[in-house]
């Protein structure tokens, strides 16, 4: 049975074209695919449930299960809102070319530059909202809406890989001695978006400690 060894397919500054790769397009591909689909799954059930409550406004969220895992808590309040329209039409407009470029990258279709740095500044845009809604969330509301969360979750998980592939592939330069540094982190690429998502449930858990505490 024979092996095959991933390497970077496009010529990075400072490093060496046959050295593998850790974070390989197989593996980029399917995190892009199914953090997609996941994501826009999320963001597709939370507009039916906010199209349900304005038929309705005594309608219970699917999501809302306890005072602060309550979608309908969070679907109330301006910050659900925060461009003048539901914030999971972005999910629903966005999470689709997450997918599209996921597919594509299985397929073996290599994606230009442009395309990725696109990607990356829909990451970036994303992941600053996310973070936002996660203080108003924690800070402000005082509840939390499970399926936004899993968008948080997607959100975080896309924005890593991105970011790492970008950076490994060359797409977002970096001075040729920092290419150690970055091969470095991206062989800890599964290490950085767990870590990030620990903090976030360690936040939380201080956050709602006194109705935590309640359940014991």
């Amino acid at each position: 049975m024979s092996s095959t060894t991933v390497t970077r397919p496009d010529p990075v500054d400072g490093a060496d074209p046959d050295e593998p790769s850790a974070i390989s397009d197989r593996l980029v591909g399917w995190v892009l695919s199914v953090g997609g689909i996941l994501g826009g799954g999320a963001a597709f059930v939370l507009i039916v449930e906010k199209i349900a409550l304005l038929r309705d406004p005594a309608y219970t969220p699917s999501c809302s299960i306890n005072p602060i895992l309550s979608c309908g808590s969070v679907m109330n309040t301006p910050q659900a809102e925060v461009f003048g329209f539901p914030n999971p039409l972005l999910g629903v407009a966005m999470f689709p070319l997450v997918v599209a470029t996921g597919v594509a990258v299985l397929g073996g279709i290599r994606l230009s530059r442009w395309w990725w740095l696109g990607l990356q500044a829909g990451a970036v845009f994303g992941i600053g909202l996310v973070h936002w809604l996660f203080v108003q969330s924690l800070y402000r509301i005082g509840a939390l809406c499970p399926y936004c969360m899993v968008v948080w979750l997607v959100t975080i998980i896309v924005f890593s890989y991105t970011t790492l592939y970008n950076l490994d592939r060359g797409h977002l330069p970096v001075p040729a001695s920092w290419r150690p540094t970055v091969t470095a982190i991206t062989r800890l690429h599964t290490a950085i978006p767990v870590a990030w998502l620990l903090i976030l449930t360690l936040l939380v858990g201080e956050a709602f400690w006194t109705y935590w505490r309640t359940l014991l």
